[in-house]
């Protein structure tokens, strides 16, 4: 079904009654329990704004990150001082508690259950994380809104404060199963949602045929990515690929928002930024799963 529609002409849904509404929209013709790629692509082609297919191919990734999440807003918090190095990180997980801060809460405004990274080692021991679920308005857990930034300023963010909250363990260690991959899961379905949303402009605007059908090839391209386990180095290396053959398309959707509606044209310009995000982190991935695969 999701292809199927990304093909053919739908009505852009707008967040003007909240982003938890326009969420719930979204999930409605896929029957309320989506594959998350199916999530993503059709998040992206109904978003009315770059933010908005972000926040559903950021919704599509976290389910792939813990299938069982339920289907209202979440988010994944692990940075702290602006790092995600487990050393760095002071938020602890004692018992069935939680204490400590997060610098970032994606879609804030909405966010209904929190994946919260956070460290239960011994005294002594090697710094080890694990994850834990929290509840937007539980005893304990307070989130502090930020201004808006200048990219997707549509999509709220905000500091996350917990104070001896209750939580929920998840099995697994928290920065091998969970932290580290979850940015390539992120990137190929952002990447899927931005590129379905570029493909509706596309289609609305009239764009020349050869740009619509590179379009269609890249998304094709993060389907099957998206099926492939991020721990690869083969998934690192398509999902570069996946990246380059966007970047390639820049001349031809610059030129094709210029000839078109200027507001779609001034969407873009703000918030296609949005595709740089961690692009040093891709970077560093590709590197070792160069090296990974050289050695055979």
């Amino acid at each position: 079904m999701p292809w199927t529609h990304l093909l053919r002409r739908a009505p852009r849904l707008t967040a003007e009654q909240g982003l938890d509404t326009w969420y719930a929209s979204l999930l409605t013709p896929l029957g309320g329990k989506p594959q998350p790629f199916d999530l993503a692509l059709h998040g992206g082609r109904c978003a009315a704004t770059p933010g908005l297919a972000f926040l559903a191919g950021y919704q599509a990734a976290l389910r792939v990150l813990w299938p069982a999440a339920p289907w209202s807003v979440g988010a994944l918090c692990a940075t702290e001082q602006r790092s995600t190095r487990v050393a760095d990180m002071s938020t602890r997980i004692d018992g069935l508690h939680i204490s400590g801060r997060k610098d970032f809460v994606t879609a804030a405004e909405c966010v209904d259950w929190l994946l919260v990274a956070a460290r239960d080692e011994a005294a002594g021991e090697a710094p080890r994380l694990v994850l834990g679920v929290v509840r937007q308005g539980a005893p304990g857990v307070r989130i502090e809104p930020l201004p808006a930034l200048p990219l997707m300023p549509d999509i709220g963010h905000a500091c996350l404060h917990l104070s001896q909250a209750q939580v929920e363990r998840l099995a697994g260690d928290g920065w091998s199963d969970y932290v580290k991959p979850f940015r390539t899961i992120e990137d190929v379905h952002v990447l899927t949602a931005v590129g379905a949303w570029l493909y509706g402009i596309g289609d609305e605007c009239g764009w020349p045929e050869a740009l619509q059908l590179r379009l269609l090839a890249l998304l094709s391209g993060c389907a099957e990515v998206a099926r492939l386990s991020p721990h690869e180095a083969a998934t690192h290396l398509l999902l570069a690929g996946l990246f380059a053959t966007q970047q390639a398309l820049t001349k031809e959707l610059d030129a094709a928002f210029a000839a078109g509606p200027a507001h779609w044209a001034a969407l873009w310009q703000r918030d296609r930024g949005l595709l740089q995000i961690a692009a040093a982190a891709r970077g560093k991935r590709l590197e070792k799963a160069r090296q990974i695969v050289a050695q055979g």
